[in-house]
């Protein structure tokens, strides 16, 4: 008797891979849980300025423009990203272009301020990866597959 392993059966083409290990649906998972929890949490720190002073992030123009103080506007902010958040969660498809086009609000608002193109630039890179994210929900989420 010969103990070599068996030869591995030939693969179906009906067989599927394991969504577990399929390295697209956890970059979907992943993103979403990571576009989901960021601005939830950002969200709720604009109400408590624990992680840094945010109305220092709102662009003079901006804060001249809408009514109220800078930390009222900082407020609205906050609603905005526990909302798009949540959004992510229940339907990534559509939450992550909320995300992003809320991403190239909040770089077009760095770029006005002089010494903030550094967080510009880190903006840029969730908007790529939000962009990424609503790819991948067309193809993961929605389809019985999570």
């Amino acid at each position: 008797m010969s103990s070599a392993p068996a030869p591995a059966p030939a693969a179906s083409g009906t067989a599927r891979q394991s969504l577990t290990s399929d390295p697209g649906y956890q970059a979907f998972w992943i993103l979403r849980v990571g576009f989901t929890v960021a601005p939830v949490l950002f969200g709720l720190d604009k109400f408590a300025n624990l992680l840094v002073d945010w109305p220092g992030y709102l662009a003079p123009w901006i804060d001249d423009v809408v009514p109220g103080s800078a930390q009222a506007a900082m407020y609205a902010v906050g609603v905005v990203e526990i909302v798009a958040g949540l959004v992510v969660a229940a339907a990534p498809r559509f939450g992550a272009w909320l995300v992003a086009g809320w991403l190239a609000g909040i770089i077009v608002d760095l770029l006005t301020i002089p010494g903030h193109y550094d967080i510009a630039l880190r903006d840029f890179g969730l908007l790529l990866g939000a962009v990424a994210l609503a790819r991948l929900a067309r193809r993961y989420h929605g389809t019985g597959r999570h």
